[in-house]
């Protein structure tokens, strides 16, 4: 063979080894494993910061669910019949009292003492009410009255009967009509709605 093709002298052209596949499969397999372990690392990182075990969180869920469920049933309120009210006039308006007595007793109210309100609150009682009784009123009367009369402040004192004031403040204006009284009553005494789980 002859030409230009011919190969004289001791050097050979240099020629690319050929192209390994072990370090090709070694690369891939190596940055599978990174992706893996950092998204283990940020799946940790995570249950740190929001409170542990997801496993443990779900089950705490459906106990909280079990429980809400169970603790839905409506509130036994007190019948407007059983409350006695206390009606007191806070304003300088003369009558007040009475016109309001004689409107809470047609809605089934019992009326106790009806007046002026005691030097404590008397052109004292900037809003349209306030409801005044014992403790034990705040889950009972309270919102069975309040239902009657929107806005009005709830306040406790040290008595031990069951009955409750009712002093009528300078916004005084009118109770609320019976419509929206029983309305704000039924939605009372309606059950919670249970959580979705």
């Amino acid at each position: 063979m002859g030409g230009k093709y011919r190969i004289t002298g001791d050097k050979y052209p240099r020629m690319r080894r050929p192209r390994r596949r072990g370090k090709l499969i070694l690369t891939a397999t190596a940055s599978v494993v990174a992706l893996g372990l950092a998204g283990w690392g940020t799946l940790q990182l995570i249950d740190v910061f929001t409170g542990g075990n997801r496993k443990a969180s779900a089950a705490h869920h459906t106990t909280d669910c079990a429980s809400a469920k169970a603790s839905a049933p409506a509130k036994a309120l007190p019948k407007p019949a059983k409350i006695t009210v206390n009606v007191y006039n806070a304003t300088p308006r003369s009558g007040l009292a009475k016109k309001a007595a004689e409107e809470l007793k047609k809605r089934g109210f019992t009326i106790g003492k009806v007046g002026n309100a005691t030097a404590a609150y008397d052109k004292k009682v900037p809003g349209p009410g306030v409801l005044l009784g014992a403790p034990s009123a705040t889950n009972g009367s309270f919102p069975v009255l309040g239902t009657q009369l929107q806005g009005a402040v709830a306040k406790t004192d040290a008595r031990k009967t069951a009955d409750v004031d009712l002093i009528l403040g300078t916004k005084f204006q009118a109770f609320s009509t019976p419509q929206a009284a029983a309305a704000a009553l039924a939605a009372l005494t309606k059950p919670a709605p249970a959580p979705s789980c």
